[in-house]
């Protein structure tokens, strides 16, 4: 076991190729955006529904 753990740490300082600090920042500021963008939409979609749900009950309650 800890000769795997050994040449795990060993193949991800030689051989793994890391994203560089900068692109990195800019990738996340991207996925954060996106993330933000989407919640936003099905929250406007939730919304919406949620409003056509309850006037259909209403109408049909009356």
């Amino acid at each position: 076991m800890i000769n795997y753990i050994k040449s795990s740490f060993e193949e991800l300082s030689n051989n793994v190729s890391w994203t560089p600090r900068a692109e990195l920042q800019r990738l996340a500021v991207v996925v954060l955006v996106f993330s933000i963008l989407f919640s936003l939409a099905i929250w406007g979609a939730d919304t919406v529904l949620s409003r056509i749900v309850q006037i259909y009950f209403n109408l049909i309650n009356g």
